[in-house]
């Protein structure tokens, strides 16, 4: 089968080529992928600024059908509709964190589409434990969008108290900044989205959302927006999404004092920051990466309730052999979520 894979640790080395089918090995199973999405994670693979094994195959956001069970699989059958929660593609089961259901942080793990073959290939096969059913209400687009979505759910829902009617900035208005400020604004919050220039498509997307103020931070007025609307305070609650050190550094300007400061976007490398601004605000200070168990289940309930159409956010469905163009359009920002099907 065709797949694109990492090849080396080094910048680039990404290539569309010949890979063996997976089989299903005992506790495994096959799945047949029907969509892929290209994940900011990705580009960062891409672009070597994060810890993978190469030669792996990347992509995790993925859902598609069983095909094959391998022996002692029970809770699966071929024909099921399903998606897997990628960071826990092989887990240590003993560590204190797999105990209290954070597989990412667990000790000794290694993460689909990056420690493991993914999913940007024709067949993923994967240990039984981490596939997640998908609803019958979910059709294949929006099943390959929920894994981002969880990584929204888990910052929005589960890490950061918002309250209604507070003010909630959000910078970075690519698919996780735009999970996360719908998830918001069903809080009942009002929603400022910041972006750039780049950012102008997403910014019109995020109007037909129901977010409540669109500002681009390029023309140097983001802070004079939030004091305006929050009667000169600034915002109760900042979403740093865009991964970039002059967002980070904004979002420290634009939250009041005694606000929360949630950090959803990577950087992929150090950078200095003023964190005397977090403790002359007296900040509530804190970081959101992927998710948990419990997240999964409520993501799959929100989602296959229908109380979020993410549907809006895919900007793009091209064949896998042109992944290049899929991942040139997510770093350009001309896409949005752009999905990969296997040919």
């Amino acid at each position: 089968m065709k797949a694109v894979v990492k090849t080396r640790p080094e910048p680039g080395n990404v290539e569309y080529i010949e890979m063996p089918e997976p089989q299903a090995a005992p506790g495994h199973v096959v799945i047949e992928i029907r969509n892929a999405g290209v994940c900011g994670t990705d580009i960062h693979i891409f672009k070597s600024e994060y810890v993978i094994k190469p030669p792996v195959i990347l992509g995790h956001e993925v859902c598609g059908t069983i095909v094959e069970t391998g022996a002692g699989v029970t809770r699966w059958k071929v024909g099921d509709r399903v998606t897997v929660n990628p960071s826990a593609g092989r887990l240590c089961g003993k560590c204190r964190y797999c105990q209290v259901g954070a597989p990412f942080m667990c000790i000794d793990r290694a993460a689909v589409g990056s420690g493991m073959n993914g999913g940007f290939a024709k067949y993923l096969s994967v240990r039984q434990e981490i596939v997640l059913p998908l609803p019958e209400s979910l059709d294949f687009e929006t099943g390959a969008l929920c894994e981002p979505f969880a990584c929204a759910v888990q910052a929005v829902l589960e890490l950061t108290i918002i309250r209604p009617g507070e003010v909630v900035a959000v910078s970075g208005p690519g698919p996780i900044g735009l999970m996360c400020a719908m998830l918001a604004k069903a809080y009942g919050a009002r929603v400022v989205l910041l972006g750039t220039a780049k950012d102008a498509g997403r910014m019109e997307l995020s109007k037909t959302l129901g977010i409540d103020v669109t500002v681009n931070v390029e023309e140097g007025h983001a802070l004079n927006t939030v004091k305006d609307l929050t009667h000169g305070y600034g915002a109760d609650v900042v979403l740093e999404c865009a991964g970039a050190p002059a967002s980070a550094a904004m979002c420290l300007d634009v939250v009041r004092k005694l606000g929360r400061y949630t950090q959803v976007g990577l950087f992929g490398a150090p950078f200095q920051i003023d964190l005397d601004k977090v403790i002359l605000k007296q900040l509530h200070f804190q970081g959101s990466i992927c998710h948990s168990w419990q997240t999964w289940d409520t993501t799959l309930r929100l989602l296959g309730d229908g109380v979020f159409d993410l549907r809006p956010l895919i900007s793009n469905r091209l064949p896998l052999s042109r992944w290049e163009e899929a991942f040139q359009g997510v770093i350009n920002k001309s896409e949005t979520k752009v999905l990969l099907q296997p040919e």
